[in-house]
């Protein structure tokens, strides 16, 4: 059964930083490209970041870029998504996503071509 489990959202103000993971389990990880996907209340979910297999290649959404780092451990299964200077607008609940790409391919953007999706966790930043 192929699992995608994120963890690490909570409550934080404007400023700060906070790292959210998510953990791949049932296929073999390094087969993989990830992406982060987010959806505020309302509004449409959007690409955040994504990362090919090997981790050497990633790619940002603009809104975001500069200030979240995206970034994957083999050993443990599992893609970061580290956010520093986080602002009220990044209000959303984070999704992960593995899809079956080519070696040194960055996933898409679009949240449905992906293989497999996670169930979301919240990140809350006060103002």
């Amino acid at each position: 059964q192929v699992q995608l489990v994120e963890s690490g959202g909570g409550l934080v103000q404007a400023g700060d930083s906070l790292r959210i993971s998510c953990r791949l389990s049932g296929r073999v990880f390094s087969s993989y490209g990830m992406g982060w996907f987010r959806q505020a209340p309302g509004k449409e979910r959007e690409f955040v970041a994504a990362i090919s297999r090997g981790g050497s290649n990633t790619d940002y959404a603009g809104s975001i870029k500069g200030r979240f780092t995206i970034s994957r451990d083999k050993a443990k299964s599992t893609v970061y998504l580290q956010m520093n200077a986080l602002k009220p607008e990044d209000t959303a609940v984070y999704y992960c996503a593995a899809d079956s790409v080519r070696t040194a391919e960055v996933p898409s953007r679009s949240f449905y071509e992906y293989d497999y999706r996670g169930q979301g966790t919240q990140v809350t930043v006060s103002s």
